[in-house]
């Protein structure tokens, strides 16, 4: 900012404002008190081109409900594109966490759009005589259906940026699932032997959840798309004139291209998070499915040799300042952070929600702040996961299938043959003495070789073919 100034005025007085800003005082004022986490709203940008398709709608309201002049609303839309255009969002400078319930970051919008339409209209900032955040670019509104509206429209982008890159994931564990559908292995409950299975079924698992994820996350995102924009103050329309809901909200679907509609209740709408409460345990939900298939990865991957190192990650950095060699799990375990963090934000979201009163929620900022969290670093988790993890992964397929052949697991097979009395001495003797299930039962002649072998084909053993004895 340069050292020449400008002086506003507002409730509490006059402030002196840098000459080259687009904001004003109350965006000062902003700044000086809410110095919480020094991260600008600017940091989410859906965030940023929401509020001025907001803007843009309502201006384009008003003018056709004769209440803006068409050269105000111009310039106004001229300002709004271009901020939708990625430019000026540095000005929006305000924290992203923030008392007010929004009104710093509403006010900070109406300022930078204002000043850049007296720009255009030839004007300099701050001449508000000419064109004014409140009464002009402000006109019709309340942060109280600005800030939800923008909130919701800013959500519906990111979420479909989400499901975008949760395909991404699912698609490579997909591929892994193709890749290793012939490769046996052991099954395992609570960390025991259990059945033999495929890694490919593993994989298949894996790749299952997460669409069954993205379809949760689909139908959540439906419930974003309802609005309060005409609500103002508490729901009650109150200087807004007739008419202006539904023109303020056909112009803003035009905009974005979303099939938004209007609360039937603009009372409950303007105090209800509800919405928020359950796309963020929808989050919540991939959050912990994510880390779980995580856990995993790391499990079979333990070793190299002293632990089950039944998979292989790919090596992407020295994993230690001591240990010559040693290679960590890193992409898992940043993925899991991610997921105890969205977990977290599930907690600050739900009692932000909870501490509403009356007719409006006053905690939406951290609302914002968390659900946006929790959607960017889920995308980039996923994406960090399927392309620096999951589609390197190789199997080490004779250990996995000498512990199918080692496996007390293996008689499990076995049990409707030779009856489950029999199966479980076998068991016990396997266990006690280290030698083979198939050897033993074919020492103690409870089954034909030739019907053994047909049991103990892989495709039999992974429940994936036809028994034929």
């Amino acid at each position: 900012m340069s050292a020449i100034t400008r002086r506003e005025h507002d409730l509490l007085g006059d402030r002196d404002v840098p000459g080259d800003a687009y904001w004003g005082v109350h965006t000062l004022r902003a700044t000086e008190n809410f110095p919480i986490t020094g991260t600008p709203i600017s940091i989410y940008p859906h965030l940023i081109n929401a509020l001025a398709a907001v803007k843009e709608a309502a201006a384009l309201a008003n003018e056709e409900l004769g209440l803006l002049s068409a050269e105000k609303t111009a310039a106004i839309v001229a300002a709004c594109q271009e901020i939708r255009d990625g430019k000026l969002h540095d000005q929006f400078v305000v924290d992203v966490v923030q008392g007010g319930a929004g009104t710093s970051t509403n006010m900070n919008a109406n300022e930078v759009v204002a000043n850049r339409a007296l720009e255009l209209l030839g004007h300099g900032k701050g001449e508000y005589q000419y064109l004014h955040p409140n009464e002009d670019v402000n006109l019709g509104q309340s942060t109280n259906d600005v800030y939800p509206t923008a909130v919701k429209i800013a959500t519906v982008f990111a979420v479909h940026g989400l499901i975008a890159s949760m395909s991404v994931l699912q698609d490579a564990f997909a591929r892994k699932a193709v890749e290793f559908r012939d490769v046996l292995k052991m099954g395992r409950t609570q960390l025991q032997d259990a059945v033999p299975m495929t890694l490919g079924q593993e994989f298949s698992a894996y790749a299952v959840m997460i669409d069954e994820d993205r379809q949760r996350l689909d139908e959540a995102v439906q419930l974003i798309h309802e609005i309060n924009l005409g609500a103002t103050a508490i729901g009650t329309g109150l200087n807004a004139p007739a008419g202006y809901a539904e023109s303020a909200r056909r112009h803003l679907s035009e905009i974005t291209g979303l099939p938004l509609v209007t609360a039937a209740n603009l009372v409950e709408a303007t105090q209800d998070c509800g919405a928020f409460v359950q796309m963020s345990g929808v989050l919540k939900r991939v959050a912990v499915k994510l880390s779980k298939s995580c856990n995993d990865l790391r499990l079979l991957s333990s070793g190299p040799r002293a632990g089950l190192g039944e998979i292989n990650l790919p090596p992407v950095q020295a994993g230690s300042s001591i240990m010559p060699g040693k290679v960590n799990p890193v992409i898992p375990e940043v993925v899991n952070q991610v997921a105890f963090e969205v977990i977290g934000n599930d907690v600050t979201i739900t009692m932000a929600a909870e501490a509403g009163q009356l007719q409006l929620n006053a905690f939406e900022p951290i609302i914002l702040h968390s659900l946006s969290e929790s959607i960017t670093h889920l995308r980039a988790a996923c994406l960090t996961l399927a392309e620096r993890c999951v589609d390197g992964i190789t199997a080490n397929t004779e250990a996995l299938r000498a512990s199918v052949e080692n496996s007390i697991g293996l008689v499990t097979a076995l049990n409707p043959h030779i009856g489950y009395t029999a199966a479980t001495d076998i068991a016990k003797e396997a266990l006690a003495t280290g030698r083979g299930v198939a050897e033993l039962v074919l020492e103690k002649g409870l089954l034909p070789a030739e019907t053994l072998a047909a049991l103990l084909r892989p495709e039999v053993l992974a429940g994936s073919g036809p028994v034929a004895v």
